[in-house]
């Protein structure tokens, strides 16, 4: 797995959660039923250098039985993508490509990236061939991570489909004191981030999600390799995409969810995978 070492330095992790406060300004103006990437900051990368960049990869696949006609991977797309990678490249030292990439895990090209997304995995259903493609691009050093499913029946169905990526190995809650909690921004406890349409209903975790054995909590499962390194974060009970794709939708979750948990926490997670 290539290691991209001219996109990072040591800048980034000079910032702290305050300066997200002070540079993260509220943009306004709500998402786009139809996105527009006009609407969006872009940029040109340094001719010579457009491979040499971050860039948010997103997987697309296949869902099971009543999900969206078989469709989840596309879930917060490309809002999320977009805003994600604009404020990586204003908060920190990365060189980042401006539009993302989506891709299949069986895509070629799926090497190339070490740091791979997936949302809404609650219903994901992996053919033999992504199973397989997942545990070599993970154990060749690539990282992933999932976002956005609820419940302890949506965790049952992750832990069931990694379980056929790593037979042999068993996932470990994260508690609060592991480092990508305090990679580069310091959070307090184990975040979570609600959906925009849940905080705003006030509805519970439990309730919005349709969990009957209420179970609201945040849970953060990792997958390690041998050398104990994070290879894999899922995050449960928590819709960290939606602090970064509803960012202009409202200013209190904006400043409470984007601000001070959706944002330090992605770019946590992408120094940690760049960096280890």
């Amino acid at each position: 797995m290539k290691r991209l070492t001219i996109i990072f330095s040591a800048v980034a992790a000079c910032l702290s959660l305050s300066a997200v406060v002070t540079i993260a300004q509220f943009r306004g103006g709500g998402r786009s039923r139809s996105a527009d990437r006009s609407e969006y900051a872009t940029w040109e990368l340094e001719k010579g250098f457009e491979k040499d960049v971050f860039t948010f990869a997103r997987i697309q696949y296949d869902s099971s039985g009543y999900a969206r006609r078989g469709r989840n991977w596309d879930n917060d797309y490309p809002d999320c993508d977009w805003n994600f990678s604009i404020r990586l490249k204003e908060l920190t030292s990365f060189h980042v490509d401006p539009n993302g990439k989506v891709l299949r895990l069986t895509d070629p090209e799926l090497p190339d990236y070490p740091f791979v997304f997936m949302s809404n995995v609650g219903n994901m259903a992996l053919s033999d061939l992504e199973v397989e493609s997942l545990r070599e691009y993970l154990l060749n050093g690539g990282f992933l991570m999932a976002d956005d499913f609820w419940a302890p029946g949506g965790w049952r169905h992750v832990y069931q489909e990694m379980k056929r990526v790593f037979p042999d190995r068993e996932p470990r809650e994260l508690e609060a004191g592991h480092e990508i909690f305090h990679m580069v921004y310091d959070l307090k406890g184990v975040p979570q981030v609600p959906s925009i349409r849940a905080w705003q209903r006030g509805y519970a975790f439990e309730y919005w999600h349709g969990d009957p054995e209420g179970d609201e909590g945040p849970h953060f499962w990792g997958y390690f390799n041998d050398a104990g390194h994070l290879m894999a974060i899922m995050c449960h009970n928590n819709d960290i995409g939606d602090g970064w794709e509803r960012e202009g939708e409202n200013k209190d979750y904006f400043e409470q969810y984007s601000v001070r948990v959706s944002y330090p926490l992605g770019i946590n997670i992408v120094t940690y995978a760049m960096t280890h």
